[in-house]
């Protein structure tokens, strides 16, 4: 008997063992079922992914959004899972309880979720925390073996650098112009509990002007009244998990619901063109939050505000966590429903939003290292207009260099695509050199 034969007939031998072992009190139906659900869908050099793994990858590629055939992507995943884990095993490799979790709360913070919200909104999808555990253990797992293979080997010269810059300089970027629908999330509310509500009225909308009538009617946005419409907005402006929903979209097509602690939101995409830019890759934003008391007018405060130092006087005699100035970040770093309002805004312009049990004044300081353009100084009767010094003129050019990517950044950028390219070009070798079956 060949070695595939004998695998297979062990597989059989298993699965008669669990049809054994269910208990007396189920049907003969049920048992069938779930003889069924744990038999082999794929073999990878002799390792079972079962009928039940399958299916919920299938479930959690679909919570994520992946766009494509699911099922084919939910095997091609689940292969790489089993191949990567396999070659970990071969090479000594292996990660924590500790790195696992944090892996997870670092995938569940792109959705600005922590670990349980996150995990709450994929049991709702049939989706059980154990599998979003092993996705996230397979990645880990992965990203050790091919650094510690490839590591040593990426090499990045000052000229791979001053390309890559020299590109940033003239790259094309893309502008959407969207609809937005937000839904409010109430105070003790977990965003999860609203989702609900948002897929029913995504699933009752089939026209742009359907859209219209349900932000009219639904969402708390001040875009409210007009339908939603929102001005241009560059996709790299916006947070990448929210960019990367929308780059799918079709002409007059709704995304699915974005989740935020205060609201979960749908957009529609009612244009899109490209535009030319010398915007670095990496959009960077510094922003101010100011918690308002209940009694403060907030937009009238709002329109008293040129900068964001002109928040200071403001908040003098007041706790200091009142006022939070954030440091210059990337906007991948920034809590995605900030990110959304800062997409809107340009440098020195704020808005009120309410949160929970509270508003603040949400205020973009810079983006790239770009201020607010100051007012234009009215020299005092008998008086000239200052030249700027040498070292104001040194200030001023220091500012406007911040602008550009930094070549570390630029450095690792290019060594992590080389890094990719060789992990692709390894698990591809991996997989050819795998005995795959389909019992």
């Amino acid at each position: 008997m060949t070695r595939r034969n004998c695998s297979k007939m062990a597989l059989v031998r298993a699965a008669m063992v669990t049809f054994s072992l269910i208990s007396p009190f189920g049907t003969v139906a049920g048992a069938k079922e779930q003889v069924k659900l744990f038999a082999p869908r794929l073999i990878v050099n002799g390792q079972v992914v079962s009928n039940y793994e399958f299916n919920q990858r299938v479930k959690f590629l679909q919570v994520l959004r992946i766009h494509g055939d699911i099922e084919k992507e939910a095997i091609k995943a689940l292969t790489t899972d089993k191949l990567s884990a396999q070659e970990a095993n071969r090479l000594g490799i292996t990660i924590t309880p500790e790195e696992i979790e944090e892996g997870m709360r670092e995938f569940a913070s792109q959705a600005n979720l922590d670990v349980p919200a996150f995990i709450k909104i994929l049991e709702k999808e049939g989706v059980e925390p154990e599998t979003f555990r092993d996705f996230v253990s397979s990645g880990l797992l992965w990203r050790v073996v091919v650094r510690q293979k490839f590591g040593d080997s990426v090499r990045i010269s000052d000229v791979q650098i001053d390309r890559a810059l020299a590109e940033a300089e003239r790259k094309s970027d893309v502008k959407l112009l969207l609809s937005e629908l937000v839904v409010p999330v109430p105070q003790d509310v977990d965003p999860a509990d609203v989702l609900p509500k948002v897929k029913d009225i995504k699933a009752n909308i089939r026209t742009k002007n359907d859209f219209a009538s349900a932000a009219r009617k639904y969402s708390s946005a001040p875009t409210a009244e007009r339908g939603g419409k929102l001005e241009w907005l560059q996709l790299s402006n916006l947070p990448s998990a929210v960019s990367e929903q929308l780059v799918g979209l079709g002409l007059g097509e709704v995304s699915e619901p974005v989740i935020t602690p205060q609201a979960v939101m749908l957009f529609q995409l009612d244009g899109i063109k490209d535009s030319e830019t010398t915007q670095p890759m990496d959009v960077k934003v510094k922003y101010a939050q100011f918690t308002l008391n209940s009694d403060q007018d907030g937009l009238a405060l709002v329109a008293s505000l040129d900068e964001c130092d002109d928040l200071y006087p403001i908040t003098r005699g007041l706790p200091a966590d009142r006022l939070k100035i954030s440091e210059e970040l990337s906007m991948s770093a920034v809590p995605q429903d900030i990110g959304l309002v800062l997409a809107k805004l340009d440098p020195g312009e704020a808005v009120v939003r309410g949160q929970n049990g509270y508003k603040e004044i949400l205020m973009l300081c810079t983006k790239n290292g770009i201020q607010p353009a100051p007012a234009e100084a009215v020299p005092v009767e008998g008086e000239t207009a200052a030249t700027p010094t040498h070292e104001q003129a040194a200030q001023k050019k220091g500012d406007l260099v911040k602008s550009d990517p930094t070549r570390e950044a630029m450095r690792e950028q290019l060594g992590n695509r080389q890094l990719a390219a060789q992990a692709d070009a390894y698990m591809e070798e991996l997989r050819s050199e795998a005995i795959i079956e389909t019992p």
